[in-house]
């Protein structure tokens, strides 16, 4: 497990955090991965999970064991994640909730810290406004991490969700006293 003393966490100008970043769904689940090195961020992968199963534990186990694989293969040093959010329909919030905590379990198990973002939060640190298209994030994350064609729409979230994360760490690394980030705190 990462500690504030870590090179990564230090104010120096050279370290490099590898974020994941998960949109989760009952249905898809979309990751992302980059590099921020200092403010510049750089895609190292992203995708989706597609949702099989008959009942609702073989669904969020899938989902906690794709993720666990990705972890593994792409070493990230911390996670990000959309915090849930209830519009009109409890029942969606719901498995959507589900899916998160089954995403969120996987993190918990590989060590990573992780972070929490609203829809709202990612839209504005993406596009520059709060309630941007889902279209106008796809086409910002395409231009942001210099992509050759626009991500699908899960998948474009999640790499917004981690850029969103990268560069409010960076933000928050600038600020004067701050050494790192330890569980989600400010050291």
């Amino acid at each position: 497990m990462a500690t504030a003393t870590d090179s990564r966490f230090t104010n120096n100008a050279s370290r490099i955090t590898r974020i994941i970043g998960i949109d989760p769904g009952s249905q898809i689940t979309g990751y992302g991965i980059i590099e921020m090195d200092s403010n510049r961020a750089i895609h190292v992968a992203h995708g989706m999970i597609k949702v099989q199963g008959s009942t609702l534990g073989e669904k969020l186990h899938l989902i906690f064991v794709e993720v666990g694989k990705i972890i593994s293969a792409h070493r990230p040093d911390e996670a990000a994640i959309e915090r849930v959010f209830m519009h009109r329909n409890a029942d969606s919030a719901l498995k959507l909730g589900q899916a998160r905590g089954a995403a969120m379990i996987a993190f918990v198990e590989h060590g990573l810290d992780v972070f929490e973002y609203t829809a709202n939060q990612v839209k504005q640190a993406t596009v520059g406004k709060g309630h941007a298209a889902k279209q106008q994030v796809q086409h910002m994350v395409k231009i942001l991490l210099c992509l050759q064609k626009i991500p699908q729409a899960d998948a474009a979230d999640a790499l917004a969700i981690a850029l969103c994360h990268g560069h409010s760490r960076e933000g928050l690394l600038r600020m004067n006293g701050v050494t790192g980030i330890k569980g989600g705190r400010l050291q």
